[in-house]
């Protein structure tokens, strides 16, 4: 047996080292541009479902939401939950957000979206809205007539935001007029203006969580209460562990408030990514075969005459196999390079999605299983066209 795969191996070094380099060099170009399109798009989407769990941890829900009991409005003494939920180890922050659909004015501009009132100092310890301040200042507890908006919901003077609410031009020391949903209007000052990029809080805006309860009248109630672990990654272990302190309010991870939002986007994306599977393996067989067929058709002569000395069709045929093997080792270390190269550069210059830039997060199961995919079509391509010449008999091979 092993004398055996020793003679393939030399058969197939010989054939290689006196084919066409030219040829080879094509091929092991072609099976790496497949390799990486086989990794690149399911990096793409791990990508994706990455910068929205960033995005939805850092700027919108936290690692965890408390909503109210089933049939409440609101959480009643958010204060005194807030203080239990600080107790569990590994919470690192809590903030309460009093939401309220409200309408703002502008220079008789309108638009409706959604108004919270925040403590500034809690909303730092869960949130990073702070630290993407484009103009202005973040909120301070003692505002009273202060507003921060989203870069969206402000605008730019004469642009639409593709029908999104906007203003259309709001600065920082402006004042802007809101209608609450009780009919109260209020006047404020724009204090701050940040972008996140996320479009649910790029939309909004934030009061201070004593100007919301006084419009509102409200006393220490919230309509959630945002939760910051030390881990990300652990929200169910930490969800248990909110539950079993005793916590009656509805407890929700990040995923789970989502509403299958990032499923639903993966699952599209896992539809496309299974069509440019397909369809690059199916590249990948066609190449691999009219190569090893072309270079058995050329062979049938010397095929034939290694068969008439006494080697065994089997090692013949598994010489053309151990050539795909080389071919398809090349082209695939060929395409981890090239791979690492357009990873690298998107990293640098990452992709702008509409919820934030996307960067590849190029996982080993799936390079692992795109080796595999690629040996075993090229190993499938090749073997037919050697097996097809290989058990022609021996004279009608050397007549070719």
């Amino acid at each position: 047996m092993f004398s055996g795969l020793r003679v393939s191996a030399f058969l197939a070094w010989k054939a290689i080292q006196r084919g066409s380099k030219g040829t080879l060099a094509l091929t092991i170009m072609i099976i790496a541009l497949i390799f990486v399109n086989l990794v690149f798009l399911p990096s793409i989407i791990s990508g994706v479902v990455e910068t929205f769990n960033t995005q939805s941890i850092d700027f919108d829900t936290g690692n965890l939401v408390i909503e109210p009991r089933e049939g409440s409005q609101y959480i009643d003494d958010a204060t005194g939950l807030q203080k239990k939920v600080e107790r569990v180890p590994g919470i690192t922050g809590t903030s309460p957000r009093t939401a309220a659909g409200v309408t703002y004015f502008y220079k008789g501009r309108n638009a409706a979206s959604t108004l919270y009132g925040i403590t500034p100092e809690d909303e730092r310890s869960v949130t990073r809205i702070a630290d993407y301040m484009t103009d202005g200042e973040f909120l301070s507890n003692g505002d009273i007539d202060a507003i921060i908006m989203g870069a969206t919901l402000a605008g730019t003077e004469g642009e639409e935001a593709g029908g999104l609410p906007s203003l259309q031009g709001v600065r920082v020391g402006d004042r802007v007029e809101v209608a609450y949903p009780n009919g109260e209007t209020r006047t404020y000052r724009v204090k701050g203006i940040f972008k996140t990029q996320s479009f649910g809080v790029d939309t909004a805006a934030f009061v201070t969580q004593s100007e919301m309860n006084e419009v509102l009248g409200l006393q220490n109630q919230a309509s959630v209460i945002l939760v910051k672990t030390e881990v990300n990654g652990r929200e169910e272990d930490y969800k248990r562990e909110l539950l079993s302190y005793g916590i009656q309010e509805e407890i929700r991870t990040f995923q789970e408030k989502s509403g299958g939002f990032v499923d639903q986007a993966v699952q599209s994306f896992n539809i496309i990514n299974a069509i440019s599977t397909l369809v690059s393996l199916i590249i990948a067989v066609v190449v691999v075969f009219i190569v090893i067929f072309i270079n058995t058709v050329n062979r049938r002569r010397q095929i034939g005459i290694l068969k008439a000395i006494g080697i065994d069709q089997q090692i013949i045929i598994n010489s053309y196999v151990l050539q795909v093997l080389f071919i398809a080792a090349l082209g695939a270390l060929a395409g981890i390079l090239l791979n690492a190269g357009v990873t690298t550069y998107l990293t640098a210059y990452p992709l702008v999605f509409p919820g934030g830039p996307v960067y590849p997060v190029v996982e080993v199961s799936a390079i692992l299983r795109s080796i595999a995919s690629l040996f075993v079509v090229s190993v499938v391509a090749g073997y037919i066209p050697a097996w097809q010449i290989a058990r022609e008999d021996i004279l009608s091979a050397i007549r070719g």
